[in-house]
């Protein structure tokens, strides 16, 4: 039985994801949970697990491509239940064409015992085996999969049959123009592996054509030889059938042990030519995907990077942000000289316990007390229901620039905790955030948000609200600054500090006053102790 399988809802209103890459190829066998693929999302790169025992059976989205939630991405057949036909295998006419086409394992051996598929084309009314890879390449290079002849196992096609059909202006191969375009990927593995070809009429690949030199298989009927010949052949996994031989006894051919020796190490050689030269293909293949990202234009030099998976993400929100919400970003200064005291009173303390203590946890509690005293900036305005919803609970999102983009781990419930364990959360949260492995769940239920530019350098910005939030503060670098004290200039530390508000929400005298209030906590830290 088929089980299909359909890219599942991996996050809260996900609409489509990017396969990002396949784990499994068709007629692997899986278990149930294996990660079958690599899916992004938003801002995440989640594994798809098989949900039961069985073998991939087709894979029908390609690498890098968009896919609706919903769609059916791969196929199984279910271990334990009767393996059914491909759609259009056994429409009951032209068996002898027909039956080439496989469904993993056991038809493998059939397609290559086949006499008359011996080269055959893959494309069963309008069926092709193929990577997502080769597929790509086929689209690439103008060629028509449908009429490419496959000389991987069972007839799959091949990057390197897709890269010989274009060599050949895209023409239908014929098995004996096949074995003339692509001897080095089809000879030594189907030789020693697979049944020999019925009748001779299959074409292996011509021995002086094998990067390895590996003679032609002599595909006989029968053959004579000692028993202990034929141990020899069994132990090298050989067909003594193959074996060359000019030695005739009794009116049949006949082979010793040291030409079944000799055969069985030509026959290595060729497969670990092939190995090298597939190899090479993948790195050939590799290294023209990435040139072909980039162009030459009249102006210069351009490359061309896909607007997808984060940064896709990351532009979308961004849009939705600016063009749902009127911004009105408030500047100010606070010196901080007893905050950088502080913390470096206390940070020997939090090494004891082995956490690193930033300035972070201190800004974060000193938010949480200022909006306590101006809930309205910790709210979210729902324009379906005309209402403002304040939430008594403080989630402070946190943005950390990573290599694959800008991600928001939360805080939970930072009003509840004391400074190292927002400390410890923080420090985990941005590791995750990192090295791609923070869950959704850990960047969703916000409620206000940090950006702190500062860390790159620089002293304003206008942060853009993580929405439906209604505020979200952003930082500049702390440095000592010139501060008129007094009637002097002298120099203290201080942080720029850049609100940004939801004027629809917020007035800017709200936005001032939290802004001061906050700017109280972080000029006398002490303050947090009574939070």
């Amino acid at each position: 039985m088929v089980r299909e399988f359909k890219l599942p809802d991996v996050g809260e209103g996900l609409t489509e994801a990017e396969i990002v890459s396949w784990l499994v190829e068709p007629g692997d066998t899986v278990s149930e949970d294996q990660p079958v693929a690599e899916v992004e999302t938003d801002k995440a790169v989640v594994e798809v697990p098989a949900p039961v025992n069985g073998t991939v059976r087709e894979i029908l989205a390609e690498e890098g491509e968009m896919v609706p939630v919903g769609e059916v991405i791969i196929t199984f057949d279910v271990e334990g239940e009767p393996v059914e036909p491909m759609a259009d295998e056994g429409a009951g006419s032209e068996p002898s064409e027909t039956d080439e086409v496989e469904s993993a394992g056991s038809a493998v051996d059939d397609a290559s015992t086949d006499g008359e598929s011996g080269g055959e084309v893959s494309a069963k009314g309008g069926r092709v085996f193929a990577a997502p890879s080769a597929r790509r390449l086929a689209r690439e290079l103008g060629v028509d999969i449908e009429t490419v002849a496959g000389s991987g196992p069972g007839g799959r096609v091949t990057e390197g049959d897709v890269r010989a059909a274009a060599d050949a202006g895209g023409e239908p191969e014929s098995a004996a123009s096949e074995s003339d375009a692509e001897p080095a990927v089809r000879s030594a593995t189907r030789k020693v592996t697979d049944e020999p070809a019925a009748e001779g009429d299959a074409e292996p690949a011509p021995a002086d054509a094998h990067p390895g030199g590996a003679p032609e298989a002599a595909g006989r009927d029968q053959t004579l030889a000692a028993p202990a010949t034929r141990q020899v052949a069994q132990e090298e996994g050989i067909d003594i059938d193959d074996v060359p031989t000019d030695e005739i006894r009794d009116g049949e051919p006949f082979v010793d042990a040291e030409q079944v020796r000799e055969y069985a190490e030509a026959q290595r050689v060729a497969q670990e030519a092939d190995t090298q030269a597939v190899q090479q293909e993948a790195a050939e293949t590799a290294t023209a995907a990435a040139a072909a990202d980039t162009e030459t234009t009249p102006e210069g030099e351009v490359e061309r990077v896909p607007y997808r998976g984060i940064r896709r993400t990351i532009g979308k929100a961004m849009e939705n942000s600016k063009y749902t919400a009127p911004h009105v970003t408030h500047h100010d200064t606070v010196v901080v000289d007893d905050l950088v005291e502080t913390r470096a009173r206390l940070k020997p303390k939090a090494k004891e316990r082995d956490i690193k203590l930033t300035y972070m946890p201190f800004i974060v509690k000193a938010i949480v007390a200022a909006l306590k005293e101006y809930p309205v900036l910790n709210s979210q305005l729902n324009e379906d229901d005309e209402e403002i919803l304040v939430k008594h609970y403080h989630n402070i999102g946190i943005a950390v620039a990573t290599d694959a983009g800008l991600m928001v781990p939360v805080v939970k419930n930072a009003g509840e905790k004391d400074m190292l364990t927002i400390a410890s959360d923080v420090n985990e949260l941005a590791s995750k955030a990192r090295d791609r492995s923070i869950s959704r769940e850990e960047m969703q239920g916000g409620t206000f948000s940090i950006t702190n530019f500062g860390a790159i350098g620089g002293e304003y910005a206008t942060p853009i609200i993580n929405y439906p939030e209604t505020a979200i503060l952003g930082l500049g670098e702390l440095k000592q600054r010139p501060v008129v004290e007094d009637g002097e200039v002298v120099a203290k530390h201080t942080i720029p500090i850049s609100l940004s508000i939801d004027h629809r929400v917020i007035d800017g005298a709200e936005a001032a006053q939290f802004a001061n209030t906050l700017m109280e906590y972080l000029q006398n830290p002490e303050l947090l102790l009574l939070e």
